[in-house]
């Protein structure tokens, strides 16, 4: 099993912090897994078994805990007095007021709180309020491509490990049945039916699944891509299918809410402030793009660009889409008072595209870090300060 070090120093130091830990992610990104491991640590440095409570509320044996005052009394009833409680919650947003029992336990002192959810619902505005200042969020993504590198046969070449994450993508039970192509299809293919039917139409009470697949199938085909909600819109009217702008804005929340998609805003780097309109989407694994509209090959620079802006939200930051006069830069990453820029592009070597990619940054007045990522084999090399990086190299942090 693949141990995730970064959540997984994240949940170390937090231990016995009285901070409620959340960990957000898709259905089947491994937040069961990492909790899992994180709780054979525990047991690992001398904690006794029954100093420590799980539930899942996807186990049907848990379904009387489905009642936030049963599941509340049961847990206070089986505290331990003495030493720490370690208290484990898996899609704890099935439980009806949940926040009510999360809440009352962060009062007792010798409790510490983990929880995970698969939908955004877990910390809506309403329950982030509730727990302003009492909890941390871990996002958990399916494998990263060092990851995903790490589970390889030794000798493995980055290229080749890459066509495989592109092709497959990195869910972790994929690696487990990589070898079948067509068992990797049947399992993204019900896991994406999963995320659809049960977290976005059953939650939001859709009632035009067409509809939904059509937006689904939409943002998938324009990844990496401007998209303006008219325009998805009148796309859709031009195809027959009765809709309004408010309707698609819907669907979409709805889709980023269950942790599919992920948009990313537009940001004027000269004003320094977020814009109101255009924003793009990204997916949260290419492996569901090619269950979701069949691609193959192809559009292999937007792929690259997808990946790499889940290679910076595992790595922590606010993300945007930067704007610089009438240039776009891919990707503007802030860290409180210090900024970091990217573009990306499948090849630079033809000097117009390069000159092309570089103007939007080389236009910038500040110092902040300047990034060109490529899938060019090629030695690092700086051009007046922006530095060109082999993308799958900078994907595994070498």
């Amino acid at each position: 099993m693949i141990e995730r070090k970064e959540s997984m120093s994240l949940l170390e130091k937090w231990r016995d912090k009285k901070i409620i830990k959340v960990v957000t992610g898709v259905r089947r990104c491994g937040k069961s897994s990492l909790l899992r491991m994180f709780r054979n640590k525990i047991i690992e440095s001398g904690v006794d078994n029954n100093h420590i409570q799980e539930y899942n509320f996807e186990d049907l044996a848990n379904e009387p805990f489905l009642d936030y005052h049963v599941l509340y009394t049961h847990i206070k009833e089986h505290l331990q007095p003495v030493g720490m409680n370690y208290l484990f919650f898996d899609e704890i947003q099935m439980v009806d007021k949940f926040q009510k029992v999360v809440d009352s336990l962060y009062l007792l002192d010798n409790v510490d709180i983990y929880v995970t959810g698969s939908n955004a619902y877990l910390l809506s505005s309403e329950i982030a309020t509730l727990l302003t200042g009492r909890y941390i969020e871990i996002k958990l993504f399916p494998f990263s491509f060092k990851e995903y590198m790490s589970a390889m046969q030794p000798g493995t070449s980055l290229e080749t490990a890459y066509r495989r994450y592109v092709e497959k993508g990195a869910f972790p039970y994929v690696l487990q049945i990589a070898d079948d192509s067509e068992m990797v299809r049947e399992y993204l293919l019900g896991l994406y039916n999963t995320i659809v039917l049960k977290d976005v139409v059953a939650r939001k009470r859709m009632t035009d699944v067409m509809m939904l697949e059509s937006i689904v199938r939409f943002l998938a085909d324009n990844i990496g891509n401007l998209s303006v909600i008219k325009r998805i819109s009148d796309t859709l009217v031009s195809l027959g299918r009765k809709t309004s702008a408010h309707t698609v804005e819907n669907y979409i929340s709805a889709l980023a809410d269950s942790y599919i998609f992920y948009p990313v805003y537009r940001y004027d780097t000269k004003g320094k402030q977020l814009l109101k309109t255009g924003q793009k989407y990204y997916l949260v694994d290419i492996g569901l793009r090619n269950i979701i509209n069949g691609t193959k090959g192809g559009d292999l620079g937007h792929i690259l660009e997808n990946l790499v802006f889940l290679e910076l939200a595992r790595r922590g930051g606010e993300i945007y889409v930067g704007k610089a006069d009438n240039a776009e830069i891919d990707f503007v990453v802030i860290h409180g008072e210090r900024r970091e820029y990217y573009q990306v592009a499948l090849s630079v070597r033809d000097e117009a595209t390069m000159q092309r990619e570089l103007a939007p940054l080389l236009a910038l007045p500040d110092s902040y870090p300047k990034y060109l990522l490529t899938l060019d084999n090629d030695p690092v090399v700086y051009h007046e300060g922006i530095k060109q990086v082999y993308a799958l190299e900078w994907m595994i942090d070498k």
